[in-house]
């Protein structure tokens, strides 16, 4: 479907760098990451964590590289991995060398905890040596010493200095390919640093909400600190950071990402919340609908709404609907491509929509395929 003028997001023109094999800022898609937390040094279970984060819509995955045992897996690991791995690394820069020798595509080092640019300039000769990019990644939570001296608190200020100070760093070292995040827990101060570093520098930016909490109160708080700044147009990967499986990490990333335009991918269930009006049980129906069609990544829209208030205009403007023909009813209308199409009863209803989306997927993969041959 065209997106409205309204609609349009004018994104901050970056420029573009490379993790592994995914281009990062400039006009690529926004990526969506995560972060494996199983014990590193065990290759086989990070593994097989890192296949299941891919399967849900991965773009890059984080490992963190808190000891040598962990660097002395991480060879295994990306030799494996689908995914280009960023090796996070804290207090000790020998990891980052480590890491970068044992194929990581990118680096991330926390300016706070790294310590002295004598060991960052070490970082960055290992990663110019084995050609993985870097992201400086400044947290409220650990400012460097003298900034929280100079500033008293965890500011924007205080963390757009410590971020553009390493970004001189990596600079002066004639290192380039690096993207930098400023996250804080605290929404209204994440937003407020990220609106300034976006002012002050032109390389990529990654977003995210630092310890968001758990599944719910965290994605909540990082679809409106995220939301708002990707509206703004700022923001060229995301991570939702929550206390919960990492794969539900991406669906969160990828929900806010449909909610503004930005991305899609798989279905986009449009749904009432249901009311005495309803025709049939709405929210059992929406719960068995996304279970089921987990597995489609064909971007795709779906309304199910319960009955005629508002049922047939949200079908206009979606690629399939059912609206339920209001209470005491046994069945409803299917549209598809906006049109009533025909009437399916609310018992097979399910199966019916299943079948109708794999069909329209179907349908739609085969169009793009032929496209890219074509070209």
């Amino acid at each position: 479907m065209s997106i409205r003028p309204w609609r349009d997001i004018d994104r901050r023109k970056s420029r573009q760098i490379m993790v592994g094999d995914v281009p990062v800022g400039g006009d690529a898609p926004i990526a969506v990451q995560t972060m494996t937390n199983t014990l590193t040094s065990d290759p086989k279970a990070t593994l097989m964590q890192i296949e299941e984060v891919a399967e849900a819509g991965a773009d890059i995955v984080r490992v963190s590289c808190p000891d040598i045992e962990s660097t002395a897996a991480m060879k295994e690991i990306c030799k494996h991995s689908p995914l280009p791995i960023v090796a996070d690394i804290h207090f000790h820069y020998k990891r980052g060398i480590e890491a970068a020798l044992a194929g990581a595509a990118c680096l991330r080092i926390n300016p706070g905890n790294i310590g002295s640019e004598e060991r960052v300039r070490e970082v960055i000769k290992a990663a110019k040596d084995n050609g993985c990019s870097m992201r400086i990644g400044v947290n409220g939570g650990s400012l460097e010493k003298d900034l929280l001296e100079k500033y008293g608190e965890p500011c924007p200020e205080a963390m757009v200095e410590s971020a553009l100070d390493h970004a001189r760093i990596l600079q002066d070292n004639d290192f380039h390919e690096f993207k930098i995040s400023v996250k804080a827990s605290d929404v209204f101060l994440t937003v407020a640093a990220y609106h300034a570093l976006a002012e002050a520098i032109d390389c990529p930016i990654h977003l995210g909400v630092t310890e968001a909490g758990g599944l719910r109160i965290g994605s909540v708080k990082s679809a409106i600190g995220m939301g708002s700044l990707l509206w703004a147009g700022i923001g060229d990967t995301i991570r939702v950071s929550l206390s919960a499986d990492p794969v539900e990490e991406i669906k969160a990333g990828f929900d806010i990402l449909k909610s503004l335009n930005l991305r899609h991918r798989g279905v986009n269930v449009i749904s009432c919340p249901s009311c005495a009006r309803q025709g049939f049980n709405v929210i059992d129906t929406v719960e068995q609908l996304e279970e089921r069609l987990a597995h489609v990544t064909t971007p795709m829209t779906l309304s199910v709404i319960g009955c005629v208030v508002n049922g047939p205009g949200e079908a206009r403007e979606t690629d399939l609907g059912f609206t339920g023909g209001g209470s005491g009813k046994e069945g409803g209308m299917v549209y598809v491509a906006g049109a009533p199409d025909h009437k399916m009863s609310n018992e097979k209803m399910v199966d019916h929509l299943v079948e109708l989306v794999e069909k329209k997927a179907a349908e739609i993969d085969a169009e793009n395929a032929a496209a890219v041959a074509a070209e």
